[in-house]
C-alpha cells in the first residue's frame, strides 16, 4: 500500500507513535509519505520504503496568522495525486482531520477517492477539543472520517463523552519495540550519574503543569532521604525553572540532574530502577509503556489510560493525583532487594502486549478495510 501520514513532526507522543508506526510499515514493504512541516524527530536516517514531504507556509502580509491548515489541505491533494497513495493516516484532530477532510473533497472532484483514517491521541480530545470554539469542527471531522481509532479505552470514553460521535472508534494502543530479554545497561555511562550502589529514578516529559513535576522531585526527596539516590530527568518545558527552584530549596541539586530534551531516551531509561509518572490526566502514558520495554518498573497515577499501560502490583504501583507519599512507599518497595528483578521481568512482559508485532497488523486491517470497500 501507499500510505500518506500526516502528523505534528515534534517530541510529542502522537509525532512519536505516527513516526514509529510509518517507519514500521515501510519495513514491511508498505510505501509510506509523510506530510508535515518539518522532518519528524524520530525519523531518524535513510530507510527504505520512506519519502517526506514538507508543507511550506508563505509568509503573505495579508494574514495575521499563516493558513496552515489550506496549506496543508494542498499538500495533501498534491502529494495523493502524483504519488498515487491508497489512503491518508492523520494522526491527531486538529488540524490534521479538517485538512484531509479539505483535500478529500477536493480529489473527489477530480476523481480520485481517497480515505483517511484519523488517529485521536489525547489533548487533541481532552484538552483543546473541549474549548468551544472547536468542539464543531472537531465533532464534524471525527464523524467525517472514514475510519476513527483512539490510543486507550479511556480516550474513547473522553470521546464520546465530549462529542455526539457516530462513527465507530476502534481502539488500537500505542505500541513499543521490546527485546525477549532484559537489558544490560552499560556499566561506564551509569557510573557517570550515580555511585554503584545507588539506585536510579527517572521521568521524562514536557514540563507542563499537566505533568506534575515537581511532585516527581517530591517523591524523589522522600526517597532520597530513606536510600540515597539520583533522579534522571529528561524534557524541557514551561516548569522547568520551578522545578529547578525546587531541587534548591530542597537541597537536591547533587542528586537531581536535568539532561533536557533528547531524541532518544532508551539508554537513559535503561540505566533507571524505577520511572515516575504523576500526571494529573495521561490518555494513554507512552513514557510509561517505553520504561516498561526495557524492564523498568513504572509508579504512577492511576488517571486517563495509564491503568491500562502500568498494571497496579504486576508492573509497578498506580496512586490518587497528587499522593506524594503514597508514591514515595511505592517507589521504595520496587527498591528492595527482593522485589527488584520480579518486578523488572513482570515490567518488560506487560511492555510485551503492547509489541510493535502485534499492534502494527491491527492499522494495516484498518487500511485494507477501507481500500477494499
Amino acid at each position: 500500500m501507499k500510505i500518506g501520514i500526516v502528523l505534528y513532526p515534534t517530541f510529542g507522543g502522537s509525532g512519536v507513535v505516527a513516526t514509529e508506526l510509518g517507519k514500521a510499515l515501510a519495513r514491511k514493504g508498505h510505501q509510506i509519505h509523510f506530510i508535515t512541516y518539518s522532518q519528524p524527530v524520530r525519523l531518524g536516517r535513510f530507510q527504505e520504503n520512506i519519502f517526506y514531504h514538507e508543507v511550506a507556509v508563505s509568509d503573505y502580509p495579508l494574514f495575521e496568522f499563516q493558513p496552515y491548515e489550506t496549506t496543508l489541505a494542498s499538500k495533501i491533494v498534491d502529494v495523493v495525486k502524483y504519488e498515487r497513495l491508497d489512503l491518508l493516516h492523520v494522526h491527531y484532530a486538529i488540524p490534521h482531520a479538517s485538512a484531509a477532510y479539505m483535500a478529500q473533497k477536493i480529489l473527489a472532484e477530480e476523481g480520485h477517492n481517497v480515505p483517511f483514517v484519523t488517529t485521536l491521541h489525547g489533548t487533541d480530545i481532552t484538552l483543546i477539543g473541549k474549548d468551544p470554539s472547536f468542539v464543531p469542527v472537531v465533532q464534524f471531522c471525527i464523524n467525517a472520517s472514514n475510519a476513527v481509532t483512539a490510543v486507550s479505552e479511556s480516550l474513547k470514553a473522553d470521546t464520546h463523552a465530549h462529542f455526539r460521535i457516530q462513527k465507530n472508534i476502534q481502539v488500537v494502543p500505542n505500541f513499543i519495540q521490546t527485546e525477549e530479554e532484559l537489558p544490560t545497561p552499560n556499566p561506564s555511562l551509569r557510573q557517570a550519574y550515580a555511585d554503584p550502589l545507588e539506585p536510579i529514578l527517572c521521568h521524562i516529559s514536557n514540563f507542563r503543569k499537566v505533568k506534575r513535576v515537581e511532585d516527581v522531585i517530591r517523591i524523589f526527596h522522600q526517597v532520597n532521604q530513606k536510600i540515597p539516590s539520583k533522579l534522571l530527568l529528561v524534557g524541557d518545558g514551561p516548569d522547568r525553572y520551578a522545578c529547578e527552584q525546587l531541587c534548591r530549596t530542597l537541597g537536591l541539586c547533587d542528586r537531581i540532574i536535568f539532561l533536557g530534551k533528547l531524541r532518544e531516551t532508551r539508554q537513559v531509561l535503561e540505566l533507571a530502577d524505577v520511572f515516575i509518572l504523576p500526571s494529573e490526566s495521561e490518555s494513554f502514558g507512552l513514557a510509561a509503556l517505553e520504561a516498561l520495554a526495557v524492564g523498568v518498573p513504572v509508579i504512577s497515577s492511576n488517571t486517563g489510560g495509564i491503568p491500562e499501560v502500568n498494571l497496579e502490583g504486576f508492573s509497578g504501583f498506580l496512586s490518587e493525583v497528587g499522593d506524594i507519599e503514597g508514591m514515595a512507599t511505592n517507589a521504595l518497595r520496587l527498591l528492595e532487594p527482593s522485589e527488584r528483578l520480579k518486578f523488572r521481568k513482570q515490567a518488560l512482559e506487560q511492555a510485551k502486549s503492547f509489541s510493535i508485532e502485534r499492534i502494527v497488523p491491527q492499522y494495516e486491517q484498518i487500511y485494507h478495510n477501507l481500500i477494499s470497500t
